[in-house]
Formats: C-alpha cells, sequence, structure tokens
C-alpha cells in the first residue's frame, strides 16, 4: 500500500494525518489523490466505509489557500453526513489554517451567518439550504475550484437532481469536480456527462454489495420476541452498537426498553429536532451511549470505529438498504456483526434480500435451534413489490393475523408495528426524504 508520504500532500497535512495515526492510504485515496491533483475529474463508485471522504478532502486541502474566500464545495444528502464530512475535514486540515463551515436545514440561519462572515474556505452543504444561501447572497461561488457532489445516488432518489443542476449552473467552470456514489443508475452517469470533464472512473466496488468482513446472519422469530433476542445479543457485545427500526415509533420504543433494563441508548428519528439528534449523535460518537437506535435516516452518514454489532429490528424496505444499514459496522477494515430480526410477515421480504448478499449468512434458527411454524398464507405469500412497494398481505400490515403481533397502535417493541416506510415517507421527510429544505 502507498503511504501518504508519497502522495506530495504538504507537510501540515500530513502533519494531521499522522496525528490521526494513520500512515498508509486505502485504495481509494491511493487511487484519486493523484488524479483530482493532477486537475482532473473524478467519478468514484466506493460504499461509505472505504475512505473515499479522505481521498476528495486530502486533495481539496492541498489546492486551496487560506484567507482567498470559498474555494471548496462539498455537497451531501443529509445533515448528518454533511456534519460528518465537516468533521473529518478539521481533522485533517487542523495545521493548515483552512476553515470550512457546515450548512444544512434544522439549524438556525444565524449560526450559519455567523460562520460565513468569520470567513470560510470550504462549505459543506445540503443542497436546499445551500440554495438558501445563494439567494440571500450569504454565499458565492466566484471564486470555487473544487467541488464534490457525495452520495450522489442518494441525492437523486431524494429528488435533489434539479437543486444539484441550479447550483452547479452558478459555479465556474473551470473547477475540478469529483462525484461519488454506491451505485451508478443512468442518471447519475448523465449528470457526471453533463457537468463533469473528461472523468477518470474509479468503480472500486461496483460489484461488491455483499458485505464482506461482516458476519452477516438472520433470526426468523416471531415479532414479539425480538426485544428479548435483542438483549440477548447485545450482552454478547463489547463494543457498540446499533438498532435499525422501520418506523420512528418503533424506534422510540425500543430505545425506551433499552432505558428500563439500563442501557445506555440514544435514539434518532425523522421528528426529532436538530439540537436533539445532534445530541445523540455525539453522544454516540463519543462513545458516552453504547447503543444508537435509529431509522433508516441514519443509514448513511454514522461513521463510528468502534460499531461491533449492527441489528435490524426490522427487515429494511429495500435491498440497498439492508447494505447501507450494515455498513455501519466493518469500517476502515475492521471486523463487526450484523444481525437481521425477520418477523414471520417478513419472510418474503428477507428473502428478496438474501438473493443480493453474496457472502456466506448463517441462519440462526439452525445454529440455535429455535423452530418457526410461519402460518400457511405467509408461505404462500409472494411480495409485490422489491423496490420500496408494499405487500397487500394483512399480515405484512401488523394487523391482528394468525394471533402474531397486535395492532399498529401497540406501543410494545416486542408488538408488530409493520407497514414499512419507503425514502421520503413522513417518518423521514424531515431528514432522508421529500423535498424538505435543507
Amino acid at each position: 500500500m502507498t503511504k501518504f508520504t508519497e502522495l506530495g500532500l504538504k507537510d501540515e497535512i500530513l502533519k494531521g494525518i499522522k496525528e490521526l495515526g494513520f500512515e498508509e492510504a486505502f485504495p481509494i485515496q491511493e487511487a484519486v489523490i493523484p488524479v483530482l491533483l493532477s486537475g482532473r475529474d473524478v467519478v468514484g463508485q466506493a460504499h461509505t466505509g472505504s475512505g473515499k471522504t479522505a481521498a476528495f478532502a486530502l486533495s481539496m486541502l492541498q489546492e486551496i489557500q487560506p484567507k482567498n474566500g470559498i474555494q471548496g464545495l462539498i455537497m451531501a444528502p443529509t445533515r448528518e453526513l454533511a456534519i460528518q464530512i465537516s468533521d473529518e475535514i478539521k481533522k485533517f486540515g487542523k495545521f493548515t489554517g483552512i476553515k470550512v463551515a457546515t450548512v444544512y436545514g434544522g439549524q438556525g440561519m444565524g449560526i450559519q451567518l455567523d460562520a460565513l462572515h468569520r470567513g470560510v474556505e470550504i462549505v459543506v452543504a445540503t443542497p436546499g439550504r445551500l440554495i438558501d444561501h445563494l439567494k440571500r447572497g450569504s454565499i458565492e461561488l466566484r471564486d470555487v475550484t473544487h467541488i464534490v457532489l457525495d452520495e450522489a445516488d442518494t441525492m437523486l432518489d431524494m429528488g435533489f437532481v434539479d437543486d444539484i443542476s441550479f447550483i452547479l449552473d452558478l459555479a465556474p467552470e473551470d473547477r475540478v469536480m469529483s462525484l461519488f456514489s454506491a451505485t451508478m443508475p443512468t442518471e447519475i452517469l448523465r449528470l457526471s456527462e453533463e457537468y463533469l470533464k473528461n472523468p477518470k472512473q474509479f468503480l472500486l466496488d461496483a460489484d461488491d454489495l455483499s458485505g464482506e468482513g461482516i458476519d452477516q446472519s438472520f433470526l426468523v422469530i416471531k415479532d414479539r420476541d425480538k426485544f428479548k433476542y435483542l438483549i440477548d445479543f447485545i450482552k454478547q457485545t463489547k463494543g457498540q452498537s446499533i438498532v435499525f427500526c422501520s418506523t420512528k415509533y418503533r424506534t422510540r420504543d425500543v430505545a425506551k426498553f433499552l432505558h428500563q433494563e439500563k442501557y445506555n441508548a440514544v435514539a434518532i428519528e425523522g421528528d426529532m429536532s436538530q439540537h436533539r439528534r445532534e445530541q445523540s449523535m455525539g453522544k454516540f460518537r463519543s462513545g458516552k451511549a453504547d447503543i444508537l437506535v435509529a431509522t433508516d435516516v441514519a443509514s448513511r452518514g454514522i461513521d463510528v470505529p468502534r460499531v461491533e454489532l449492527v441489528v435490524n429490528y426490522d427487515v429494511p424496505n429495500q435491498e440497498m438498504a439492508y447494505f447501507h444499514r450494515i455498513g455501519r459496522t466493518a469500517r476502515a477494515g475492521a471486523l463487526g456483526k450484523a444481525i437481521t430480526f425477520v418477523s414471520y410477515s417478513s419472510v418474503g421480504d428477507w428473502n428478496l434480500i438474501k438473493r443480493q448478499i453474496k457472502v456466506p449468512i448463517r441462519d440462526l434458527n439452525q445454529e440455535m435451534g429455535i423452530q418457526i411454524s410461519i402460518p400457511d398464507p405467509l408461505k404462500r405469500q409472494t411480495p409485490s413489490r422489491r423496490y420500496g412497494g408494499q405487500s397487500r398481505s394483512n399480515y405484512s400490515r401488523g394487523g391482528r393475523s394468525g394471533g402474531y403481533g397486535r395492532s399498529d397502535r401497540s406501543r410494545n417493541p416486542r408488538d408488530d408495528r409493520g407497514g414499512k416506510k419507503r425514502y421520503g415517507d413522513r417518518d423521514n421527510r424531515n431528514s432522508y426524504g421529500g423535498r424538505s429544505r435543507w
């Protein structure tokens, strides 16, 4: 592997890297940094945890000059990811004198205006709030020389393509631009063709949707038994854990029951205020909380190296959501575990996801000797959706069918709440979907 000292970076940047304990570059950093420093655009397909943030951040820090106005612009789909990127840039650029501002919806405009007025060289932004600043003149792009679109496929899913086009049309044509995405749908390729000049492509993880390096397993159980098994698995975990739930109500209830069991847990879901969400993430990142309970609002934008276990308390509503969730563990080459709880009503959904997993996955029912008895109607059920749609079976709605689970109004996480949401439904609209301004 190439050492950072061999990439031609400034001494003050190398000092920041060394203080963080890094010596050797990850493959995407080794590949991308020299190309960006040569002035050529880049399209990178890489999953979270691959080191892509450092790849574009170090390149940007190398080229940007202190006290010369806003020269670097990074767009991200969610506030959590924007905050995470800013934090990493500040660490890498600690000795460079380069300042970073983060702008996103949900935070008071005054706080962001104060930061901008003090003078910054790099802005990390969600598209909607960035447009707000552009329209009021608090951010200008005339001196921007480096632009990054991070998690471009998520921005596409959230309907930000028009916003991105509006922003890029205001930026100088003479710039170095990079686009990073976990997947490369046609719309992303069109965007890159329109706004990037002869980009060099790095499809480092194009075929890797396996979750390699993660010990993946599943357990088919009645919904009301999930909490008991959650406690059992958490007791066996030394590091931090993330528990993903399908709805904000389920998230609140699981966090509440963990508190009752004397666990130090925090929650993140779409209806929480930005201040409370930042408090929760701050506690988890600092290690003051051992467990994070979250909806898919947090499936991207969490980079906590100590996460040892991810539990899918509910089967996610998309194949890609599964891989984004489990990608919160096994960060930066570490090992991790991911366990998916499959309620009887979700067996068909889980089978769709399981087909995409390209590494061995453990069947905990066999290992633990847990017998399952799925009612016949569910065995015959064929899910009517593949990408976020809903099966029409009464079982998948968490109703009083077959005696498994109570109605959606139950507030006990042991009971089936069902009713999975798509990205953009009301649960996540403030932070992961819809057209709200960021």
